[in-house]
């Protein structure tokens, strides 16, 4: 008859994991997920960081075409694409959109490529942070000896409600 040892072993703690995980994140975003093997965050991973990207890019690229139309218009010419019919193609006595516009649109999407920035570098920031507190939380110890357990109770003298939070830990 063979007896099973009733000893639980747990792994041992690995200190320098979180920082891996936080370094291979930081290297390229996702990668501290894949380490942690949590594969299901790097599709959000790439689909936040893509969408940040993807709002600065079209706000540079707006931003760039308001500022050259109006630098032209402070040089003296009158031949932007806001001079320029859309549907027919043919030249306009007046703009479309006025210097003043122009001037408040140019800024308009400079200030949005600049908070695209700060939140795609938020975004990257937060992927790195996944990667590190998700280590830590591999490590954490969830067996039996460990319990959080909510309730909720109806005092029936008076009807109010309470409700309660206990904790406990077996040695």
């Amino acid at each position: 008859m063979v007896v099973q040892d009733t000893i639980i072993k747990s792994k041992p703690i690995d200190p320098l994991r979180p920082a891996k995980a936080a370094f291979l994140s930081a290297v390229l975003p996702g990668l501290g997920q894949a380490y942690n093997k949590k594969y299901w965050k790097i599709p959000i991973v790439y689909g936040a960081l893509g969408t940040g990207m993807y709002f600065y890019l079209t706000n540079d690229k707006e931003y760039i075409r308001y500022r050259d139309a109006y630098r032209r218009r402070l040089a003296g010419f009158k031949d932007d694409e806001f001079y320029i019919n859309p549907s027919t193609g043919e030249l306009l006595d007046s703009p479309r959109v006025t210097d003043d516009g122009l001037r408040r649109a140019q800024e308009l999407f400079r200030r949005n490529k600049e908070i695209s920035l700060l939140v795609t570098i938020g975004l990257y920031a937060l992927n790195i942070i996944d990667a590190n507190v998700d280590a830590h939380l591999l490590q954490y110890n969830v067996d039996e000896n460990l319990t959080l357990a909510p309730h909720y109770e109806l005092n029936d003298i008076d009807n109010n409600s309470t409700v309660g939070l206990t904790l406990n830990f077996k040695f």
